[in-house]
């Protein structure tokens, strides 16, 4: 049986789902991301903004130079990942499985439910109805013959818009002469090597395919592929443990050169990690140490170890790799833990019968936060939670930065 795809993609979600809740932004040029006077990125923003030229990714303060008279707020996570568990419930309905790209995207697998492409068409207009009626909310909906093409699209008709694929054809024919951008896995430096190599259009793929293949390699027999319209990946239903790591980031406002406070900042992180480790339920077999220097360049570096999921065995890694760096003023920090697994690799010491290693550790968690505390006037006393929140943290951060 032939496999039918339908691709959710959710309108300018954060922007929408602010604009949903205040509805006085209606109309407004709005950016979700970092404010003006702040280091940061656009994180997404609306139609409006986007006539301007605002779009995901971009510099916020270039952002502000494109849009000077456009509303800036902070993106609300816990709000959206609240939006969007609803959303899943909705498009679990009707999909017997559902491969998740981002808060607000899917791949869903009706190839069951809709035994053909009527039956999709339907399933289709009642995901779009469902998320109006209940949430709010407009999305994209394609609905294609595999994956690549269920994403193409949904994209074809935005905003609040339906399109159909049912064939390679028709992929073919709707993808011909346009750039090599519209293909997936062809981002802003892959085109521009096609480009210069003569090669600019998806026809140019599957006619020069000698010189794609010489100049990108496996990724040149993927896009080859692609170009005629092959696209045979199956909807993979995401599970935690199928992520390749778990890290938390900060980019400071202004650069750091105290290593102190990095240092202390890497604490905070970690804790972050191991709260969301055991929300998925999810150990680690390695810790990660990033950082961005203040002329953009960054680093990574990293060790194996026997268990990483609490946050005291991630923050003594991170702090013995950030001992073993060059020290000038920083941008960016991060801290993650990688190789993830559901079971504990960790074996046993005969030093764990003699000892409560839970509660070692939990005392040198006390004292660390109490070290935390007077050094710069905070109460995590019962407000740990609330740390793990994006503004939160950056907030907490800020004002640690400014108090050293």
């Amino acid at each position: 049986m032939q496999q039918i795809i339908i691709h959710v993609d959710m309108d300018a979600f954060y922007a929408a789902v602010e604009v949903r809740d205040d509805p006085s932004l209606r109309g407004k040029p709005l950016i979700i991301g970092s404010l003006p006077h702040e280091r940061g990125v656009v994180a997404t923003c609306s139609y409006e903004a986007r006539v301007f030229g605002v779009k995901s990714g971009m510099n916020i303060k270039e952002a502000y130079a494109l849009c000077p008279d456009g509303v800036f707020r902070h993106p609300q996570f816990d709000k959206y990942r609240a939006v969007s568990a609803k959303l899943h419930e909705i498009w679990n309905t009707y999909a017997s499985a559902a491969e998740y790209i981002a808060l607000d995207e899917a791949y869903l697998d009706v190839t069951k439910q809709a035994v053909d492409f009527d039956g999709a068409r339907k399933i289709a207009q009642t995901i779009k109805r469902r998320t109006k009626d209940e949430l709010g909310l407009s999305c994209s909906v394609g609905v294609a013959y595999s994956k690549t093409a269920a994403k193409t699209a949904s994209e074809e008709k935005k905003p609040d818009g339906y399109f159909e694929i049912r064939t390679p054809k028709e992929f073919v024919d709707l993808l011909s002469d346009r750039d090599v951008g519209v293909l997936y896995t062809v981002g802003a430096k892959t085109a521009e090597k096609l480009h210069l190599a003569g090669v600019n259009t998806v026809r140019d793929i599957r006619d020069k395919q000698e010189i794609v293949v010489r100049l990108l390699g496996k990724q040149g027999a993927w896009l080859v592929q692609l170009a005629g319209g092959i696209d045979d990946r199956p909807v993979q239903s995401w599970r935690p443990e199928d992520a390749k790591s778990i890290s938390r980031e900060v980019t400071f406002q202004e650069d750091v050169a105290n290593f102190e406070l990095v240092d202390d900042v890497l604490f905070l992180l970690s804790l972050c990690v191991e709260d969301r480790a055991k929300r998925v339920g999810l150990f680690g077999n390695g810790v990660s140490l990033k950082l961005t220097y203040a002329d953009m360049k960054s680093i990574t570096r990293s060790r194996l170890v026997s268990d990483s999921d609490d946050a005291v065995v991630i923050y003594r890694e991170a702090h013995d790799l950030l001992g073993q760096v060059q020290r000038r003023p920083v941008r960016l920090c991060g801290v993650g833990i990688y190789n993830l697994s559901d079971q504990s690799r960790r074996q046993l010491s005969f030093d764990d019968y003699l000892e409560d290693t839970t509660r070692a550790r939990q005392t040198q968690r006390d004292r660390r936060l109490a070290a935390l505390q007077k050094r710069y006037g905070l109460d995590f006393a019962g407000h740990l939670e609330e740390l793990y929140r994006g503004e939160t943290l950056h907030k907490t951060i800020e004002y640690m930065r400014k108090h050293i």
